[in-house]
């Protein structure tokens, strides 16, 4: 055992890595905060602006980011910005509503009207939405980056009464922003069927079938490229990373290698519980050596999908009550450890608001940020990346522990798996979705991919 984990000590200590002082590393701790340092950083912007999302919304979040980029470059028309979202989820409305104008549509109409000489550029990491998106994120302003696993809308933001609740950290470091730039410069000069979703005409994907290949090939070999430099005692290490599918996927073995190596203590955050099998295996074996692990997810009513219900439901409501089963699956086969006091966990619940947060912290020595879910989907399909903060000499420890208490503040902890609602406690619109989804063992393949 003592020498599987020094093996992975090993790994995660001769990652290369960015050195970057503890001063220059900043936490936000709230959704309008956020979304004020992003407007603040695109007035300030003098030379680039990059942003990547999942998608920027046709909202008033939406609007208000794209006039402000607007305004920026006609104030200083030198300034480069560049717009990256997937090419799937942009031409498409939102999961339960009426079909409308799209995403696409507002980025055609809002630059045609205000002239803008920008582009929002559409990544098809797949053939198709379902089996795998552009899951990459942060922002670039300068040498600044604001990391976040926030996509780019109302919520997100808290531009209007809700928000979805995620972690936001801002890093201001050279070189971690130019090997980013330089990563989203690759993708979108590259032949690889990127194209601007504000142009008149966008292909559709067997269009541009040859260039997607092309793609997927890059995205499978290529990770960050930067000079690592020689940590001073002091220095936060910085690791950027991405992950691209189930195989020589770096960001999905500097996660196993975190739990594996972890000899203390580790808090997981995911939204979305639905660990792949392989986290599963590494929790079990990290309880059996006596870590203290303490993991934080949302409550079902705090997930992106839940349906209230005084509301018409659809079967994508299912998702929130199925995450839930996994838990309280979870939760009772590690009773003995939730009853020591070896397991806490934690549902997120704060009014009406959503619960989006991922990532590790892992003995007080590292610190993943990450889009990643933690999920079988995160772990296969979608285009992921994340930064791995070394932090051996606990210069971030009082904000790492102001940020816990911050989400901790409005959690309910878990003493029992029995404190978990049972499938016989759900609606029965939801019961019997659940047991027919059983029945045709529906439930297994909707666990790969969502």
């Amino acid at each position: 055992m003592v020498d599987a984990i020094n093996r992975s000590l090993s790994f995660l200590k001769q990652q290369p890595q960015l050195n970057v002082r503890s001063e220059d590393i900043n936490f936000l701790y709230d959704a309008a905060d956020f979304r004020c340092h992003i407007i603040q950083h695109i007035q300030q912007a003098e030379q680039r602006i990059y942003l990547t999302a999942l998608y920027l919304e046709n909202d008033e979040a939406g609007q208000e980011i794209l006039a402000e980029l607007h305004q920026a470059q006609r104030l200083r028309p030198e300034l480069k910005i560049v717009i990256l979202v997937d090419f799937h989820r942009a031409q498409r409305g939102l999961i339960g509503h009426d079909a409308g104008d799209t995403n696409a549509d507002f980025y055609r109409q809002y630059c045609e009207d205000n002239q803008c000489h920008f582009d929002i550029l559409g990544i098809p990491v797949k053939s198709r939405e379902l089996f795998g998106v552009l899951h990459l994120k942060g922002f670039v302003f300068d040498d600044t980056v604001l990391y976040s696993g926030a996509s780019l809308n109302n919520i997100y933001l808290n531009k209007k009464e809700r928000y979805r609740y995620d972690r936001y950290c801002l890093i201001k470091h050279s070189g971690l922003a130019q090997s980013m730039v330089e990563y989203i410069d690759q993708l979108r000069l590259g032949d690889f069927g990127v194209v601007p979703l504000n142009q008149q005409q966008v292909p559709k994907i067997a269009e541009i079938k040859p260039e997607h290949k092309r793609l997927k090939r890059f995205l499978k070999r290529q990770q960050y490229q930067f000079s690592p430099q020689v940590r001073q005692h002091k220095d936060i290490g910085i690791t950027p990373l991405l992950g691209f599918g189930g195989r020589g996927n770096l960001l999905n073995k500097t996660i196993r290698q975190l739990l594996q190596s972890c000899q203390h203590s580790a808090v997981l955050f995911t939204p979305y519980f639905n660990f792949p099998a392989a986290i599963s295996r590494d929790i079990s074996a990290m309880l059996k050596r006596g870590v203290k692990i303490t993991l934080v997810v949302g409550d079902k009513t705090a997930n992106d999908f839940y349906i209230s219900p005084e509301q018409d439901f659809r079967t994508i409501g299912g998702l929130p009550y199925l995450y839930e089963t996994n838990l309280r699956k979870f939760a009772r086969r590690h009773h003995k450890s939730l009853l020591e006091g070896m397991l806490d966990i934690h549902i997120w619940k704060h009014d009406n608001n959503s619960f989006h947060l991922k990532g590790i912290y892992s003995d007080d020595k590292y610190m993943l940020l990450t889009g990643n879910n933690l999920n079988p989907r995160a772990w296969r399909l979608d285009l992921e990346n994340g930064l791995l903060l070394h932090d051996e000499t606990h210069q971030l420890a009082e904000m790492q522990q102001r940020e816990l208490a911050l989400i901790l503040e409005n959690c309910q902890k878990i003493s029992s798996y029995q404190d978990i609602e049972d499938i016989k406690d759900y609606p029965e619109r939801v019961q019997k979705l659940l047991s027919r989804m059983r029945v045709i063992r529906a439930d297994n393949m909707v666990k790969r991919i969502i």
